[in-house]
């Protein structure tokens, strides 16, 4: 993976700014340790920081191609997990290549197809492609939106980069917050409205979705959509080709030219792509690394919820018994636990899921001791429908996002006359709205079927979205490229049209997965009750940062935080023993109150403007 960046101007000559590009490079320098490059002409500027994975030597970019006398350079941010197929294809046209890269795979489609390059592929990317004759910029993102792509437009100009700190590292746009702005924080956070960047000015591109810039401004449209269609396959075709779509995502994502390994947390879906992938690489002659995640005392502090029925290790042990992997766990502690919130903030450039966040940058930082490509179980729960608010009818029948119902309370932070000028329900409820009308849904469906696919959608623009955020952000800090196969599009496009009856198979959260990779698990595992993230259960925790809450917020008058959010609620958090979730199932009391900290810390951090 890497960190892109760039601008576009017609009115400056961006010769004379080198500098700001190279400070945009150089605050994603973790996302691309390897290697650097930068094309820099009058009218556009293309930053790039690589980590180099595939044809380490000769993939160099930004990269340049020449076609009927045409020049195009890109600079490109993911893998592509088809492309022996858009090689081939290409190679049939006529088109000669000289490097191994997928990056050469992708400029070259895009010389041959334009934009519609992006509908041959399957991978998780995001790239802008300058075409020099014509003076425009062309940029996508992939259909899931694994991939990061945020941009601005100033006095004129078009300023992109992987990540917020790019945009704000080029000089020209500043770092401010606005009513909309705080309205995310308070009551969207840690999720985002799509395409939203918090920062007045910035946004994102969404999945799906692809631009053009050029001096007629800009202009966007969404290539990929999840649509639904009438159901043919048969239960059994159903788990075949299933079972088919699943272990060719995670085989073709093991391709690469450094080490490899997975994540095993003993859940149904780390320990699928684990199996699959020690099996692939057993016929190569070679042994797959796992690694866990632990916490100190956990062992002596873990407590059943409905959630949380059951604790990791015992299952991480069946599984790397059953594997014969070579297992590390990495535990956690709590004074780390905390620190990292703040460095958590850093590499996401907003507040995050809290420990959620911190626990799996310091698990990525070790990882990236045993390899430098890992493979990760994201994403199957919103796509075959594994997450509690997809089986308890009350829930998921209930007006509002599913995991976080609780606008109530998130409004209760807020300063009285802030609150008053949001409109915290109608803030939340026209987004809810948005999502659930603009559904794509097949003619005679069911009132239970028609309200899974909008689950389906909920889940995949926002819950699924918040997840990748951390996983991208957290794992290229540290200079770690994570692999997602359950993200695979033909997956999604699939399990979209498949119908829940399917899905709930036995009557079990992921029935259709487990049953269709049940000769790849133990059975203990195979039917192991859904556990999330594995956190922390020490209450070490809760003391920690209701410490840091004292010490580093309430104790400064000139708290950033007090700008937007009344000192007594955060008091309270210290006080009340009523345990509201913030953000589903892993954000309550103890996250809520780091939450809060790392909002105070993102004020502090990027000098926020608040414009209210």
């Amino acid at each position: 993976m890497c960190g892109i960046a760039g601008e576009v101007s017609y009115s400056q000559d961006l010769t004379t700014r080198e500098n700001d590009f190279l400070n945009m490079q150089r605050v994603l320098a973790p996302r691309g340790p390897d290697q650097q490059g930068l094309y820099l002409t009058p009218r556009a500027a293309l930053a790039h920081r690589r980590l180099a994975v595939i044809d380490v030597q000769n993939g160099r970019q930004p990269m340049r191609a020449v076609a009927d006398g045409r020049e195009y350079v890109i600079v490109y941010n993911g893998e592509l997990y088809n492309t022996p197929e858009v090689r081939g294809e290409l190679i049939r046209a006529g088109v000669r290549f000289d490097t191994r890269s997928d990056t050469e795979v992708v400029l070259k489609a895009f010389i041959a197809y334009g934009a519609g390059c992006v509908d041959r592929f399957n991978g998780i990317f995001a790239f802008a492609v300058w075409d020099v004759r014509a003076q425009r910029l062309f940029a996508a993102r992939d259909p899931i939106g694994v991939k990061p792509f945020f941009y601005a437009v100033k006095n004129g100009n078009f300023i992109f980069g992987s990540e917020i700190k790019a945009i704000l590292a080029n000089g020209e746009v500043e770092a401010v917050a606005d009513r909309d702005s705080i309205a995310e924080l308070m009551l969207m956070g840690p999720g985002r409205t799509p395409g939203c960047g918090v920062f007045r000015g910035i946004s994102e591109l969404k999945a799906g979705e692809r631009l053009w810039f050029d001096r007629d401004g800009l202009r966007k449209d969404r290539y990929f959509r999840l649509k639904d269609r009438d159901f043919t396959d048969s239960f059994a075709q159903c788990v075949e080709k299933t079972r088919f779509l699943v272990t060719d995502a995670i085989e073709r994502q093991l391709v690469s030219d450094v080490p490899v390994c997975t994540f095993l947390s003993g859940g149904l879906d780390s320990s699928i792509i684990s199996s699959v992938a020690a099996q692939y690489m057993k016929k190569r002659g070679e042994r797959l690394k796992t690694l866990s995640v632990d916490y100190r005392d956990n062992d002596k502090y873990f407590k059943k919820t409905k959630f949380q029925p059951n604790s990791d290790p015992e299952y991480i042990r069946a599984m790397t018994e059953y594997l014969g992997s070579d297992h590390t766990t990495v535990t956690l502690d709590v004074p780390e636990l905390t620190q990292a919130l703040y460095a958590a903030v850093d590499a996401r450039d907003l507040p995050g899921m809290a420990d959620v966040d911190s626990s799996l940058l310091l698990f990525c930082r070790e990882i990236k001791k045993v390899g430098t490509v890992a493979l990760s179980g994201e994403c199957a729960d919103e796509i075959f429908g594994g997450y509690p608010w997809y089986r308890d009818k009350e829930i998921r029948d209930r007006f509002g996002f599913p995991w976080a119902q609780t606008t109530a309370y998130r409004s209760s932070f807020l300063k009285e006359d802030l609150a008053a000028l949001i409109d915290a329900e109608r803030y939340v409820n026209a987004r809810y709205t948005v999502t659930v009308n603009d559904t794509h849904k097949a003619s005679g469906l069911t009132a239970e079927e028609s309200r899974m696919k909008e689950m389906m959608r909920l889940n995949f623009d926002w819950f699924m979205q918040t997840l990748l955020d951390r996983k991208d952000r957290m794992s290229m800090a540290c200079g770690l490229e994570v692999r997602v196969p359950f993200c695979d599009r033909r997956i999604a496009e699939y399990l979209y049209t498949v119908p829940w009856a399917f899905k709930d198979y036995k009557q079990y959260e992921k029935g259709l997965l487990r049953e269709a990779m049940k000769d790849y698990l133990p059975e203990k595992v195979l039917w192991r009750k859904k556990s999330p993230y594995p956190k922390t259960h020490n209450p070490a925790y809760l003391a920690a940062v209701s410490r840091e809450l004292r010490e580093k917020v309430l104790a400064d008058p000139e708290a950033p935080i007090f700008a937007f959010v009344k000192r007594e609620a955060l008091e309270g958090l210290l006080t009340d023993e009523r345990a509201v979730p913030w953000y589903g199932q892993l954000m309550n009391t103890p996250q809520t109150i780091a939450y809060m900290l790392m909002v105070n810390y993102w004020q502090k951090k990027y000098r926020v403007r608040i414009i209210l």
